[in-house]
């Protein structure tokens, strides 16, 4: 066989081959070519072969060791001390023209009640308020006065009410950029002392393909844990709010339900707030899901 066929061989498809097989494979069968053209062929083409051969093989343990962290990184858990509550745009303007506009806000005031009495920070944005009105006031336990009382009030490190604002129990930010994460919000959120170590993100609100999912996508890029409430997550058109979970799971974001995540974030009927969250799921529970009349 002419050496000029056989470079071709050993330099451009073998390589090729090498890539198109599965990680175990590729060990075995790289040993074997290498046996193989190791005889009786000149030097050069023999530097030339194992030089590609071990680029390829580096590029393919990268990947391997890649994954392998990527996998290891996070299986979805939740605690409260690692988590905040991100709510995002459920304002005035929005609340008839929402698809099933009564969960989202239901299932808001039930979250922002777990997370109250869980001790998790609320970070709360408005998209143009001047336009679309305050944040829906029944979103909150006790609607004004309730949203007045967490702005005016914080947890300190333990978990506990004190007088400092190292963790505010609430705070809304006003925006124009679709996403939640801007300069303001991502400053206080990876800036602020009560903020650090919260590499967990609950997040829920309006519009799904839009404003939730840009902040999604923010916040992977950022290296956190997305976490989207599903019975409390919407738009305008159903189709526009299943497109954009899909989008946004395919991303790295974990799709859960309000329920589920109040009981991953106890873990254990032992949880010194397992029966007042009881007490707020039972009579969350009573009220009409309109995401589960897809099931009757």
């Amino acid at each position: 066989m002419p050496y000029c066929t056989l470079e071709l061989i050993i330099l451009v498809i073998i390589p090729s081959l090498l890539l198109a097989f599965p990680l175990v494979q590729v060990n075995a069968f790289s040993s074997f070519f290498i046996h193989h053209f190791n005889r009786n062929r000149p030097s050069h083409i023999q530097q030339a072969f194992f030089h590609k051969h071990n680029q390829k093989e580096s590029s393919l343990n990268m990947y391997s060791a890649a994954t392998s962290k990527i996998a290891r990184s996070s299986v979805g858990k939740l605690t409260p001390a690692t988590t905040s509550f991100f709510l995002c745009d459920i304002q005035e303007r929005f609340r008839p023209l929402m698809f099933n506009s009564d969960t989202i806000i239901s299932t808001s005031k039930y979250l922002t009640s777990v997370a109250t009495s869980l001790s998790i920070p609320i970070i709360a944005t408005q998209q143009y308020t001047k336009v679309f009105g305050p944040t829906v006031t029944d979103c909150f336990e006790n609607g004004q006065e309730g949203i007045d009382l967490l702005l005016q009030n914080s947890y300190s490190n333990d978990g506990d009410d004190s007088g400092d604002d190292t963790t505010q129990k609430l705070k809304i930010f006003e925006k124009k950029k679709f996403s939640m994460m801007t300069e303001e919000v991502t400053n206080y959120y990876t800036n602020s002392k009560g903020m650090l170590g919260r590499e967990n993100v609950v997040l829920f609100g309006i519009e799904a393909h839009i404003c939730v999912q840009q902040t999604c996508l923010d916040l992977i890029e950022m290296g956190k844990n997305v976490h989207l409430v599903l019975d409390c997550v919407s738009s305008q058109q159903g189709y526009d709010r299943e497109v954009a979970l899909k989008k946004m799971e395919n991303a790295g974001a974990y799709l859960t339900t309000a329920q589920s995540l109040a009981f991953m974030l106890m873990e254990s009927a032992d949880h010194p707030n397992f029966k007042e969250v009881s007490k707020l799921t039972v009579a969350h529970m009573k009220l009409p899901n309109q995401f589960n009349d897809s099931y009757k």
